[in-house]
């Protein structure tokens, strides 16, 4: 894995506009990732993939996170710092079948994937989404020692499977646990990496092409050429050619 340029981050916020955004994740990891093919990054775990993403994200903007979120008690808009190293876990490894074993019922199944969330993405509510989920993940359903369709399955069940899921890939569902200044009230938000890294990249995509504007029409240089120049020494000319 290795940092991407300007030039690379600006393909692929280029490319991620044709993208649905399950797909952006893979988009970004690709160019960064050269060792590893498109079909093994796809295959990755929720939880490995926003691993790699942390890394990447802190590669490319820092290890500071700026967090905006609206207090469900009052409304009123909160800022937060948090630092990538506290919301990055420890790699959990795990086996690429799990199994379960939940009173009459033994079930098989792995972890969702990205190409899970690409599917799901179109479910029209939360439970169909749950609900394609399992039948995507789950590999085989018994009821004492009988063959039962993953629709079969009560839904005690289906939630512990949820469960063993979360436990087995916990960098999949990073939750902050925020207090609102202004009433009290206390909640958990759900922190989405990749969602956060290409709210990110979009800003910083604006701002540059805006900064390749202004000094190639100073200084007649072509795009590639004020790519190539070090952040500072372009605020440097873009400073220059503001006074």
């Amino acid at each position: 894995m290795r940092p991407l340029s300007a030039a690379e981050l600006l393909d692929v916020w280029e490319q991620g506009q044709a993208l649905p955004p399950a797909q952006r994740a893979l988009a970004l990891l690709a160019p960064a990732c050269p060792e590893t093919g498109p079909e093994v990054l796809a295959g990755l775990s929720v939880g490995r993939r926003d691993a790699l993403l942390m890394t990447l994200r802190e590669w490319t903007f820092g290890p500071q996170l700026e967090l905006q979120a609206a207090c469900p008690g009052c409304a009123a808009r909160q800022e937060a710092g948090i630092r990538l190293e506290e919301l990055r876990l420890a790699e959990v490894e795990c086996p690429e079948t799990l199994s379960l074993a939940e009173g009459e019922y033994r079930v098989r199944f792995r972890l969702p994937d990205s190409l899970d969330l690409v599917a799901i993405a179109g479910c029209g509510s939360a439970e169909a989404g749950r609900e394609l989920l399992l039948e995507r993940c789950v590999l085989s359903a018994e009821r004492n020692g009988e063959p039962v369709a993953v629709g079969g399955l009560p839904a005690d069940v289906c939630a512990a499977v949820s469960r063993a899921m979360a436990d087995a890939d916990p960098q999949a569902d990073m939750r902050l646990a925020l207090s609102c200044p202004s009433c009290g009230h206390p909640w958990e938000a759900i922190f989405d990496i990749a969602g956060f890294f290409w709210s990110e990249l979009q800003a910083w995509a604006w701002r540059t092409l805006r900064q390749v504007h202004t000094l190639a029409s100073a200084y007649g240089w072509s795009e590639a050429e004020i790519l190539a120049l070090s952040p500072w020494r372009r605020q440097c000319y873009l400073d220059m050619v503001g006074a």
